[in-house]
C-alpha cells in the first residue's frame, strides 16, 4: 500500500502541475506516462540495492556462523544453550535441545535462534524490486487513467478528487490493516497527498502564467 500511496501522490502531482500550466491533454498524458514509468523503476531500483545490502549481510553473517560451527562446535552448543535457557528453559533442557537441534541442522539452528534469520523471511532482492515497482505503477496508474478520461476543460478538479478518494480508501485500509485509528491513518495520507497537489498546482499555474 506503502507503494501505491507513493505512485498516487506523485503521479497525480506531477500531472496536476503540468495541466495547470495550461498544457494540452497530450502533453499531460506524456508527462503522466514518463513518471509512471520513471518511478516505477526509481522505486525497483531502491529496493534492489537496499535489499541486496541486506541479503550481503545475512550471508555474511551465515558463512561467519557456518566457520564458527566448524572450528569452535562446542563453544557454539554453549552459545546455542544460553540462549535456550534465557528463553526460560532450565540449564539440563536447555543442553538437550541445543544438542539434538546442531545434530540435525546445526547452521539452520544458530540462524534461526541466534541471527534471526530464517528461509521465509531471508532477503529477496528481485523479487522485492518487481513488487514495489508493481505496486508503484498500479497506484500511478490511477490519475495517468483520470487524466485520460476526463474532460480536458477539467481536468485539475477532477484528478484532484479522484486521486484523494483513493488516498482516504488506501489510507483507511492501511490503517485497518495495522490496527490503528482509520480516521486518522486516512485524514494523515489524504492531507499530504492534497498538500502536494495544491503546490505542484501552484507551481504549474505560475510557471504557465509565466510562459504565456
Amino acid at each position: 500500500m506503502l507503494g501505491a500511496n507513493d505512485g498516487i501522490v506523485s503521479t497525480a502531482s506531477l500531472v496536476v502541475g503540468v495541466a495547470a500550466a495550461n498544457a494540452a491533454r497530450h502533453d499531460v498524458l506524456i508527462a503522466g506516462v514518463a513518471g509512471l514509468f520513471a518511478g516505477a523503476l526509481s522505486m525497483a531500483a531502491g529496493e534492489y540495492v537496499s535489499v541486496s545490502s541486506q541479503s550481503d549481510t545475512e550471508q555474511a553473517d551465515l558463512a561467519r556462523e557456518r566457520h564458527e560451527l566448524a572450528t569452535q562446535p562446542r563453544a557454539e552448543e554453549d552459545e546455542l544453550a544460553g540462549i535456550y535457557e534465557a528463553r526460560g528453559l532450565d540449564q539440563e533442557l536447555a543442553r538437550a535441545v541445543a544438542r539434538q537441534l546442531m545434530a540435525k541442522d546445526a547452521l539452520g539452528a544458530h540462524a534461526r535462534d541466534e541471527l534471526g534469520l530464517s528461509q521465509e523471511l531471508t532477503a529477496r532482492p528481485l523479487q522485492a524490486a518487481l513488487a514495489s515497482a508493481a505496486s508503484f505503477a498500479v497506484g500511478a496508474g490511477v490519475p495517468v487513467l483520470t487524466a485520460y478520461l476526463s474532460p480536458s476543460a477539467s481536468l485539475v478538479p477532477v484528478i484532484g478528487v479522484v486521486t484523494l478518494v483513493c488516498l482516504l480508501s488506501l489510507g483507511a485500509l492501511a490503517a485497518r490493516a495495522g490496527g490503528a485509528s482509520i480516521v486518522v491513518g486516512a485524514a494523515r495520507v489524504t492531507l499530504w497527498g492534497a498538500v502536494a497537489m495544491l503546490v505542484t498546482a501552484a507551481v504549474g499555474r505560475l510557471t504557465g502564467t509565466a510562459a504565456g
